[in-house]
């Protein structure tokens, strides 16, 4: 409706300034075009496009003379250069989803909506002028603008994925906080550099975000390659046949699941993934393997001392020490160890307990045996949040069947 709305009136009553539109569109454009190399999952894959539309959204002069585009020429502008820059990735296959753009509309469009009938008003123009005053309006409307955007985002994950709102959106903040903050701070930049120098003030400040566009990436794709490494380590068990093939990623999936479940978010939900892809790797250690590599059918003094073994080694690979403390601890009783440490307990005893019965009725049945143990051994939130995600369907090929006790 809001696209409507700005299409139509930009083609009722023409442009506003053009010549600014126009410049501001190619920034627009150029900032999509730049997506290329933006890795999965990537919050802002498009910073230079975003600071852009911030700031076309919050500009009130173009050289000390005031602009008058609106808020509804503000969305058109920025729908349009946008659709612009992404047809090259359209046409190999790696277009914007839907979701970013329609966040990308919303979130400029309430910026546009908060600064422009503001700034149009004669005496809040005398009040503030160009001076700290309209710099600080300008960063009170961007961070709400960014909450705006954060909202928006965990909404949308929330449909998509059913998890709680509240972790969603914390993990959103905390992004905020990382390229989010130049993405904002980009956009103040440009709307009080072209306020004094005009268009040039453009390229000018767009220079250092495509920077930390690039610094970003590289340290994101050290991330990548780090967990990739991890993964791979995790597969040495499936390798060497002391666990089934796919059992370390499922447990790491379906423990981040649960995670989320349980309100779990940003480091805590990193530690969790890693302990779980290589719980079993102490398993390295035995001269004779585990049948099937279902530890959790073993003598409890049998699982602690696999257990530690893990942990020693993981402490080895430089990752973070929790995570090996939660490997360490996943066999001791659930109300010593840490929540991490519970869901790998669970979610691993439920992948073994599954397979052992791999049957249509063994997922109900490993879910059954899971509850008569959370007496000592699993904790009943984590066993019945457990449920819950399976009887979503994304517990992988072990959920058939399973449902909601």
């Amino acid at each position: 409706m809001l696209t409507a709305a700005g299409l139509g009136s930009t083609l009722w009553h023409g442009l506003a300034d053009p010549r600014i539109a126009l410049a501001f569109g190619v920034l627009i454009a150029v900032g999509e075009l730049a997506r290329w190399g933006a890795l999965p999952g990537e919050r802002e894959p498009a910073p230079v496009a975003a600071a852009g539309a911030l700031a076309y959204a919050l500009l009130g002069e173009n050289a000390g003379q005031p602009v008058g585009h609106g808020v509804l020429q503000t969305v058109t502008v920025v729908l349009t250069a946008g659709l612009a820059g992404a047809v090259p990735h359209v046409a190999r296959g790696r277009g914007p989803a839907l979701d970013h753009m329609v966040r990308r509309v919303l979130t400029v469009g309430f910026a546009a909506f908060c600064f422009q009938p503001l700034y149009d008003s004669a005496g809040l123009r005398e009040r503030f002028g160009a001076g700290p005053g309209y710099a600080m309006l300008l960063l009170l409307l961007l961070a709400l603008t960014a909450l705006c955007d954060a909202v928006l985002a965990a909404l949308v994950l929330r449909a998509r994925t059913r998890h709680p709102f509240g972790p969603l959106l914390r993990d959103e903040l905390r992004a905020l906080l990382h390229i989010g903050s130049a993405v904002c701070a980009t956009g103040a930049v440009i709307a009080l550099g072209v306020a004094v120098a005009g268009l040039w003030a453009l390229p000018v400040f767009c220079v250092p975000l495509l920077l930390t566009q690039l610094s970003f990436r590289r340290y994101a794709a050290v991330r990548t390659t780090y967990r990739q490494t991890i993964a791979s380590l995790a597969r040495a068990t499936e390798i060497a046949g002391y666990t089934p093939q796919g059992h370390a990623r499922r447990v790491a999936e379906l423990s981040l699941a649960v995670g989320r479940e349980l309100g779990l978010s940003g480091p805590e939900l990193t530690v969790l993934e890693y302990a779980a892809l290589m719980h079993d790797i102490g398993q390295l250690s035995l001269v004779d393997p585990v049948p099937d590599g279902a530890t959790a059918l073993l003598p409890v003094a049998e699982q602690r001392r696999i257990a530690l073994l893990g942990g020693a080694v993981v402490r080895q690979t430089g990752v973070p020490a929790a995570v090996a403390v939660v490997v360490e601890r996943q066999a001791d009783p659930y109300r010593e160890q840490p929540m991490s440490a519970r869901i790998v307990r669970a979610v691993n005893a439920y992948d073994d307990l599954a397979g052992e019965c791999a049957t249509a009725s063994g997922p109900l049945s490993a879910l059954e045996r899971l509850r008569l143990g959370t007496a000592h051994d699993y904790q009943p939130e984590v066993v019945e949040s457990l449920a819950r995600v399976l009887s979503r369907g994304r517990s992988g090929p072990w959920s058939d069947g399973v449902t909601h006790g």
